[in-house]
């Protein structure tokens, strides 16, 4: 009887993995120098607001430093057999992505690399531009009802066929821009560097052979899954766990609570992400479509969060997000007409407001899963800026993306003006001054933002621009009224803030979504960003810490006695803490606590929903270990 035979993949060569690995990772990061050292834009050279991404010919995201998009969509309208050498891939269609791009601004190339004439892998670069035209400066409306009013709207196309560019269509994008130069120049910056990529790569795949390169793709994404289960998923109970978070405002109606709910399961080793209950898709621009390609970019979006719970901060920055994630994950979308399931042409130019919400949601349920052993909340992008005429009689657009303070963690105090996006920061006061008709009067530290708690949140920004013509400011930011939550008994940070001629006659606060507000020449505004959610017991705060944020200018000396019940004694730089009047003050302010919930969402929540906890920020959860 002729037995079934198996055949069994011969062992990948560690040698070789360890090369093809850390070429993929090379790679990635030479594509990003390439760009940031040859665009044009201010949003991509300085402040860095773009990515890489390598994907093999499935489609697969192979490496793990950063996020990126998707080729799904770009496999779907050209398939592999119809490429050639010297193609050039761009989109930034919405919802023709698969979910990849989450608005217009963000641009897209790919390049695909090829290796005996075949298509092997995919080099890809997407980023925020400048201006991609719609109703206003930046492409990114704030009250925008309809995608047709955030810009040129572009599918799956051929920027280059076989090495010949289409001259026709970069003139249709360039003519749509305020920014032509800018927008030129950035795309052909991309382009460039995919292609040295795909280069690299192509030479890689010279030197090993397509059979032993790809077999380590598939060791590489193999390895991630595994790694995932065995150190971090196993951390979860087994069981249902559910927490909500809101949006506050959509630009368009009243501002009002726009939840994001998850009910996540854990069971035989795999996670199940349950957005039943989120709201419906706003009339403003804060929606995201996220329920295409089975949620792809989403899952790899959510997935740094479970490095949280990671055996150590080293070991967390150890692991890398690729697609080898995916297999753990599920996520069952509600049906269409919500945030998260928008239907075309919903506006969605500000949807960092639901995937960054996203983010801390999956954070908090699995706080309330692992008896608090995550970090609370941050929110850690928001657009600012301003545009007008300079003194040249040319048009200006100065934005940037402000970060703001982390939250506490059972170890750690929270981390200061931090940014969701690796790599990026904030534009150069030396720059912005050189550039654009501004002066930043004051950039420092946001005293009293971080949450108090046993581990304070970090802070976030205090920015200061004096406006020296008549300009128009822009905001797109979201917690200005609600705040990052405190966790397992720490305080919720303070909100995001502007604050135009802030003590003078005119003094105003701003809407966190604002479009083109009125700035006279010579006016002060004042931006000031959020912090982080606070971890624990403030009165559980060593007091040695509290006095060294006071004199670090971190937390006032009134908020160190009333917030952390720590009285201070002495002048200003030799301040001391009085032992026995602070566990006096501790002993009065920890007496009489009632049931207390596991979130404090801060005073916000209140203005917004009437009461000061939702019923889900309760919890019996067991002391870390």
């Amino acid at each position: 009887m002729e037995r079934n035979v198996k055949t069994v993949e011969p062992p990948v060569d560690p040698i070789v993995l360890q090369i093809v690995e850390g070429t993929l990772a090379s790679v990635e990061a030479e594509v990003e120098a390439a760009i940031e050292r040859t665009s044009r834009s201010p949003m991509i050279r300085e402040a860095r607001d773009f990515r890489a991404g390598i994907h093999d010919r499935r489609c697969r995201k192979l490496t793990g430093r950063s996020y990126s998009a998707l080729v799904q969509p770009i496999v779907r309208d050209f398939p592999l057999e119809t490429m050639r050498p010297g193609d050039v891939f761009f989109h930034n269609d919405v919802y023709g992505s698969e979910g990849g791009i989450g608005h217009l601004p963000d641009l897209c190339v790919t390049v695909p690399v090829f290796a005996g004439g075949v298509v092997v892998a995919f080099v890809q670069a997407f980023g925020h531009h400048d201006d991609i035209g719609g109703a206003v400066p930046g492409s990114m409306p704030s009250h925008a009802t309809s995608a047709y009013q955030e810009g040129l709207i572009v599918p799956p196309v051929r920027l280059y066929r076989a090495g010949v560019p289409n001259d026709d269509l970069v003139k249709v994008l360039v003519r749509n821009s305020r920014l032509p130069d800018s927008l030129r120049g950035d795309l052909d910056s991309e382009v460039a560097a995919c292609r040295m990529g795909a280069e690299r790569l192509g030479d890689l795949f010279g030197r090993y052979g397509r059979e032993q390169v790809e077999a380590c793709f598939d060791a590489i994404l193999e390895r991630t899954t595994e790694t995932f289960r065995r150190e971090l998923l196993a951390k979860i109970p087994d069981g249902t766990y559910v927490w909500e978070d809101y949006a506050e405002h959509d630009g368009v109606d009243a501002p009002r609570l726009h939840a994001q709910r998850m009910t996540l399961t854990k069971r035989d080793d795999r996670l199940i992400i349950d957005f039943a209950g989120t709201s419906p898709q706003a009339k403003g621009p804060i929606n995201h479509a996220g329920d295409y390609a089975d949620g792809v970019f989403l899952k790899k979006w959510l997935a740094p969060i479970l490095r949280n719970l990671a055996d150590s901060p080293e070991r967390m920055a150890e692991l890398d997000v690729n697609e080898g994630v995916i297999p753990l994950i599920e996520l069952r979308f509600p049906p269409p007409g919500t945030l998260l399931t928008p239907v075309f042409p919903a506006p969605t130019n500000a949807r960092t407001f639901v995937i960054l919400r996203l983010l801390g949601i999956l954070a908090g349920v699995i706080a309330k899963a692992v008896g608090g052993r995550m970090p609370a909340d941050q929110e850690t992008i928001r657009y600012t800026g301003f545009h007008g005429i300079d003194g040249d009689g040319q048009f200006y657009l100065m934005r940037e993306v402000l970060g703001g303070g982390s939250g506490g963690r059972y170890y750690a105090d929270g981390s200061d003006t931090i940014h969701v996006v690796p790599d990026s920061k904030n534009l150069p006061v030396e720059f912005t001054e050189t550039r654009f008709p501004l002066v930043i009067e004051r950039l420092a530290l946001a005293t009293d933002s971080g949450g108090a708690g046993t581990r304070r949140g970090g802070l976030g920004y205090l920015k200061e621009f004096r406006v020296l013509r008549d300009s128009a400011f822009l905001c797109v930011a979201d917690r200005a009224i609600l705040s990052c939550w405190g966790l397992r008994g720490g305080k919720a940070g303070a909100p995001f803030r502007v604050t135009v001629d802030p003590g003078g006659p005119n003094e105003r606060v701003l809407p966190g979504l604002v479009d083109d507000e009125p700035i006279p020449a010579g006016t002060l505004v004042r931006v000031e960003t959020t912090g982080g959610g606070g971890w624990g017991d403030p009165i559980e705060r060593e007091p040695e810490l509290v006095a060294l944020d006071v004199l670090e200018g971190k937390v006032s000396a009134r908020a160190a006695r009333e917030d952390y019940g720590v009285v201070l004694v002495g002048s200003d730089g030799e301040r001391r803490v009085d032992a026995a009047a602070t566990r006096a003050l501790r002993d009065r302010l920890g007496a009489g606590r009632g049931r207390r919930p596991f979130f404090d969402r801060g005073p916000g929540y209140r203005t917004l929903a009437g009461v000061d906890h939702a019923e889900v920020d309760f919890v019996d959860a067991p002391e870390p270990g």
